[in-house]
């Protein structure tokens, strides 16, 4: 069980560590590419957004790769 509880809290640690950079970079440089009114706002509102970034971080990148490829 002990092993269990292990591996589970490196997962969640992973999810959460990478969600950290790609929160770093979706507040600071990706959320203008997916909400154009983004880049006008002030970096405060943008680290409103920080935490909900850093725990749905599969599906911002997922939309934010979607959007890149159709601008290609």
């Amino acid at each position: 069980m002990e092993l269990i509880i292990n591996v589970f809290l490196i997962a969640l640690g992973l999810y959460f560590g990478l969600g950290l950079i790609f929160g770093l970079y979706f507040v600071f440089i990706g959320a203008t590419k997916l909400d154009s009114f983004l880049k006008d706002s002030k970096k405060m509102v943008r680290l409103l957004l920080f935490p909900g970034v850093i725990a749905t971080w599969p599906f911002l990148l997922r939309k934010l790769l979607n959007t890149e490829q159709d601008d290609s």
